[in-house]
């Protein structure tokens, strides 16, 4: 079995159509003829052939696949997906980037007014609010601590 070095990867020149090479464990190196050089690392669950994608080389070192690939055989051992849990966590990522405190404030001060809460009570939000967001109205909520609101504090 033929073990894949830094050495022998730097190596592999781009041929007219799509190779690989193989590491161990399922993770091989996709040389493509634009010269890229992708990771992949194939397995099987539940009886299907699947394919994960470990990142383009150079900027996935082979100790960096390999350790990706460990990860991923762990998964595949204990029976979930890891291109599910992949996508799971892109998405839970996703909504905590798109939960900013700007955005909740908005949503905040809406509700308030919705509400007929009275104009100097709007005011006062809309105040505390512009405050806030110059500094920490970009920061996913459940990032926020007590120490960045102090900042914007401390300046009033």
């Amino acid at each position: 079995m033929t073990v894949l070095s830094d050495a022998k990867i730097r190596a592999l020149k781009p041929k007219a159509k799509p190779f690989k090479r193989a590491d161990f464990d399922g993770l091989y190196l996709l040389v493509n003829p634009s010269g890229s050089k992708l990771w992949r690392f194939k397995y099987r669950l539940h009886g299907k052939e699947k394919l994960l994608a470990l990142g383009k080389y150079p900027d996935v070192i082979l100790a960096q696949a390999r350790m990706r690939r460990d990860e991923a055989r762990s998964f595949v051992a204990s029976g979930v997906d890891p291109s599910a849990q992949r996508k799971e966590q892109q998405i839970n990522e996703a909504a905590v980037q798109k939960d900013t405190f700007a955005l909740l404030a908005g949503e905040l001060l809406d509700k308030k007014r919705k509400e007929g809460r009275a104009e100097a009570t709007l005011v006062k939000t809309e105040w505390f609010h512009r405050l806030l967001n110059a500094d920490i109205g970009h920061m996913p909520i459940s990032r926020i601590t007590a120490q960045d609101i102090l900042v914007p504090l401390r300046k009033v």
